[in-house]
């Protein structure tokens, strides 16, 4: 049965960055860096085979990226929509660097995006993570592998990454009922962060009184 898959990676920026950034492209912040890993089990015992994560890369490249419609949340729903009113930005690219999924993300100037790009301006240590509906099986007790049903929605920006060495240079994973892995005191921070940052951002959002 298809389940909601979210994996961790580390996207690694300098304030530096984004300031090159934004004076190459006229104000904009666009940065690029790793999205995702094929073949490396992560932190939660979840792996990805090439073959089924190329194929997703791929449709996902000529259809979201060529319409301009990549978009991505700041942390994740347990949803398998992308929400409009949380969107933080847009990925423009994508390519692969041996097992690594690379892309190219232009952080927009939504209520969302602000906030991102802030954290990142503040060096904020962020993860980028994938999003998509699939199912799994076990491989062994420690790790599970995602099946060919598997369909990929978009990658978003987090605060816990899962994902060993890849944190992006301007991803959250579910951990599957069998590992039965307790809540460790990264998750229970990391919930606090991601309930101040709802708060933020729906206060974003409301109009100004005039």
């Amino acid at each position: 049965m298809k389940q909601l898959l979210v994996d961790y990676t580390v996207f690694e920026i300098t304030p530096q960055m984004i300031k090159e950034s934004e004076d190459r492209n006229n104000g904009k912040v666009i940065v690029s860096g790793v999205l995702q890993r094929a073949g490396a089990k992560n932190q939660n015992g979840r792996v990805y085979p090439r073959e089924i994560l190329e194929r997703e890369v791929d449709q996902y490249k000529k259809i979201q990226i060529a319409e301009r419609r990549a978009l991505g949340e700041l942390d994740h729903p347990d949803s398998s929509v992308v929400n409009l009113g949380n969107v933080s930005h847009n990925i423009l690219d994508v390519w692969w660097q041996g097992d690594d999924v690379m892309g190219k993300v232009e952080v927009l100037g939504t209520p969302s995006g602000n906030i991102l790009k802030e954290l990142l301006k503040a060096g904020i240590k962020l993860g980028i993570s994938s999003r998509g509906m699939g199912s799994v099986r076990q491989v062994d007790e420690s790790t599970v592998a995602v099946e060919d049903d598997f369909e990929l929605l978009c990658w978003d920006f987090v605060s816990n990454p899962s994902t060993h060495g890849a944190f992006m240079r301007p991803m959250n994973e579910s951990v599957n009922a069998k590992l039965d892995v307790p809540v460790s005191k990264y998750n229970k921070v990391n919930n606090i962060i991601n309930e101040m940052l709802c708060d933020l951002t729906c206060k974003c959002a409301l109009p100004t009184k005039e």
